[in-house]
């Protein structure tokens, strides 16, 4: 015969249910971390422009190149990464993941040539950020959540996006009184401090616990991949390639890259230093961006669970790029109370794309959504890549960043275009699915 414990203030006889956290949301709230933990470094570039060009001497264009090569690994790394975490688990590559981050950003120091720069910030931290990138966030909500999945998303996108953009301040700061190797090292603490709690608390699969996924009702086993994770991660990248529902969302998305991370979240911070703003000044503006992201990327995570996904795009990358092309014309000395609208605008847009572009991965790929969107995402890293060194040649041979903003918003318009264009999967239309594995290999394709 069962115990069961008499709670207190039940009756002899009578049992109460007692309603205990659902696991889920312990291992959402720990992936939060993660994603803060590893934003730190990614805030560094803004901030660290103008010091190592001033240390060193190195052109714009070189330090941008850098921040190219991490932006391009970031997202190239994001496909495999998913297939890792399938197949060795997440706990696994999200604790490798940190110790790159910490170990990139604490070799920088140490630098004394541009190459140098390339290696740690580049590849190094490149590759630890991009097994944390959005891949990630689909990983997990994916595997822990079918209701509430489009409002964790929101909120673990919202963790790694205003987390970059709230370490600004601190990191310029630090900069400006204690110099850019001080900055560097407490990045790299943050990254170290971060990994003992992924191994303690970090979970796979709710099965592994013995239940389902929240809002489900039953434990479904987790499927152990066969083959190796970089076959399977090509593998979806090629029988993906050969829909229109992938082109349409991968030119969007690296539309969405390239007027982010790509040119606000690099070049905002000089920008705006060059019309006499401090750079203090101009962090504070930034993180206040990724205050207001927080609330737009939750609320638009709710939304992605109730609104067409399509919709939703189209109108997140018009009000975007209405937004920066009205920008060149903002920037000022001091922070005026226009800036701070456009800061509050375009803080409430910063990455309210991800959920409903996770949500149509998912209506369009079926169970290799998180690894097809780990493919979108690395598109947005292109554009994000592009955009980097692209403002900082425009930068150098124009002597400001105006014609930047001016392209950035035509192409966030166009975003809007593509997402528009893709249609809705009909009701009992067969989704993209891996067929079985057969004689060792896993062969891919599209139904319908």
């Amino acid at each position: 015969m069962a115990f069961r414990p008499l709670v207190p203030g039940a009756r002899r006889g009578e049992t109460r249910r007692v309603r205990r956290l659902h696991p889920a949301w312990l291992v959402a709230g720990v992936a939060f971390v993660a994603l803060v933990g590893a934003a730190g470094f990614r805030a560094t570039p803004g901030v660290l422009l103008h010091p190592l060009h001033a240390e060193f001497g190195w052109p714009l264009a070189t330090i941008s190149a850098a921040v190219s090569v991490n932006l391009l690994l970031y997202g190239v790394t994001a496909p495999f990464a998913a297939a890792l975490m399938d197949r060795f688990g997440i706990r696994r590559v999200v604790a490798v993941a940190l110790l790159l981050v910490a170990a990139g950003s604490g070799l920088t120091v140490a630098m004394t040539e541009s190459w140098q720069l390339i290696l740690c910030w580049g590849v190094l931290v490149g590759l630890g950020t991009g097994s944390m990138a959005l891949a990630f966030v689909a990983t997990v909500t994916g595997r822990w959540f079918v209701r509430r999945r489009g409002l964790v998303t929101g909120v673990l996108t919202a963790g790694g996006a205003a987390g970059q953009l709230v370490f600004l301040p601190l990191l310029a700061v630090l900069v400006r009184d204690h110099g850019w190797r001080t900055a560097a090292l407490v990045v790299a603490g943050a990254a170290l401090a971060v990994v003992p709690l992924v191994g303690w608390l970090l979970r796979e699969h709710p099965a592994d616990l013995g239940r389902p996924a929240y809002g489900a009702t039953e434990v479904v086993p987790p499927a152990r991949p066969a083959g190796g994770a970089a076959g399977r991660a090509v593998g979806a990248l090629a029988a993906a390639a050969r829909t229109r529902p992938f082109w349409l969302l991968a030119g969007g998305f690296a539309i969405c890259g390239a007027t982010t991370n790509g040119l606000v979240g690099t070049h905002f911070v000089p920008a705006a230093h060059d019309h006499g703003m401090p750079e203090t000044t101009a962090a504070g503006l930034l993180a206040l961006v990724g205050i207001f992201d927080i609330a737009g990327s939750v609320a638009s995570g709710w939304l992605t669970d109730r609104v067409d996904s399509r919709l939703l795009l189209g109108a997140y990358y018009t009000l975007r790029g209405g937004s920066l092309l009205v920008l060149p014309s903002l920037f000022a000395g001091r922070a005026e109370p226009s800036m701070l609208v456009f800061v509050v605008f375009y803080g409430l847009d910063w990455v309210a794309t991800v959920p409903p572009t996770v949500a149509l991965c998912r209506e369009w790929f079926g169970a290799s959504g998180a690894v097809v969107f780990g493919w979108v995402f690395a598109a947005h890293q292109v554009g994000a890549a592009l955009a980097a060194t692209g403002a900082g040649l425009v930068r150098d041979r124009l002597g400001d960043y105006a014609m930047a903003w001016y392209v950035a918003g035509a192409l966030s318009i166009g975003a809007a275009g593509l997402s528009l264009l893709l249609r809705r999967r009909s009701v009992g239309e067969p989704a993209f699915a891996p067929p079985p594995v057969a004689a060792g290999r896993r062969a891919w394709s599209y139904r319908g």
